[in-house]
């Protein structure tokens, strides 16, 4: 097992709180019970410290508390990422409730939405701003923005009401992937304008490789992105690395490539500091949602990571 040098190694640096734990959702699809148990020991085990929120649906916010109550712990609430439908001003009300009567079950610490158009984006705005003057404990919004187009203007928007973006990277299909060059895109105009993002789906492996899309033994296969390629380039981005460079890195296979050490990060020649990540990783790129922690863990622990 590799030894960290307390919080300033550059590996801790970069996989802290990565993972938002997202079991609800395929592939995975856990029932309540089941992914409740599976964070509750998650956030008790060796790894803690990787793992990010509990992802949950909105919609299945009763549900939720019903299951977890057996499993509260007033000194260390549960972190929630919670999922918005289509009608964002009921959510919100529902949020709001939640908040309120949840008590030390657990706290908001992030609302996910998706926002397609700048109007939609502004609507967002405005609904958070009122939620945020009803709520007492602060939290983070993250609009997800399609990135088959230039998602610059999006990302324009959500700048302007300082606001988080989320992007979606795979998915049970392989239609559901992005090209490198799309995500590419997106991770660059993210860092051009200071907006901090966040991924989801298809982020179950460390390095980009083809894999199964489902759990199923009859899953069709398809090349994925590795959560180190995202982060690393969303991090290289931010240092100012060009596009096509980017789209490289996110389509790196040879784990051999990418070198960590306590002091910092390597790829191709191009180098990170554990002082840059520490900087950079809470401003630029938070985390992805998975519907599998167990899964990301064991590949970062046969690369020697963990």
């Amino acid at each position: 097992m590799t030894k960290f040098v307390a919080d300033t190694d550059a590996r801790r640096l970069l996989l802290s709180g990565l993972v938002d734990y997202a079991g609800l959702f395929p592939p995975a699809a856990e029932s309540m019970r089941s992914a409740v148990a599976r964070y509750d020991e998650y956030r008790r085990g060796p790894h803690a410290w990787a793992l990010g929120t509990f992802v949950v649906p909105v919609a299945r916010l009763a549900e939720f508390e019903d299951v977890a109550r057996p499993f509260a712990d007033a000194a260390n609430p549960w972190r929630l990422s919670l999922i918005a439908g289509a009608d964002f001003i009921a959510d919100t009300r529902a949020i709001e409730a939640f908040a309120a009567r949840s008590g030390s079950l657990a706290t908001v610490a992030a609302i996910e939405v998706k926002g397609a158009t700048a109007d939609a984006i502004g609507a967002i705005a405005r609904s958070v701003a009122l939620l945020r003057a009803q709520m007492a404990g602060g939290f983070d919004t993250y609009v997800e923005v399609p990135v088959a187009g230039d998602p610059a203007p999006l990302i324009d928007v959500i700048a302007a009401h300082g606001l988080r973006a989320k992007v979606r990277t795979g998915g049970v299909e392989a239609g559901a992937f992005p090209a490198a060059e799309q995500l590419a895109r997106f991770l660059g105009a993210c860092a051009a304008r200071g907006v901090t993002f966040k991924a989801t789906a298809g982020l179950h492996h460390a390095m980009r490789g083809t894999y199964p899309f489902t759990y199923d033994p009859a899953s069709a296969r398809g090349t994925m992105f590795g959560f180190l390629n995202v982060f690393l380039a969303a991090l290289f981005a931010r240092e100012g690395m060009d596009a096509n460079t980017m789209r490289a890195l996110l389509e790196e296979r040879d784990a051999s490539s990418i070198g960590f050490s306590a002091e910092g990060v390597s790829w191709r020649g191009h180098t990170l500091s554990a002082a840059s990540i520490r900087t950079a990783r809470p401003a630029t790129a938070t985390s992805f949602g998975s519907c599998s922690f167990a899964e990301p863990v064991a590949d970062l622990s046969s690369l020697g990571l963990l």
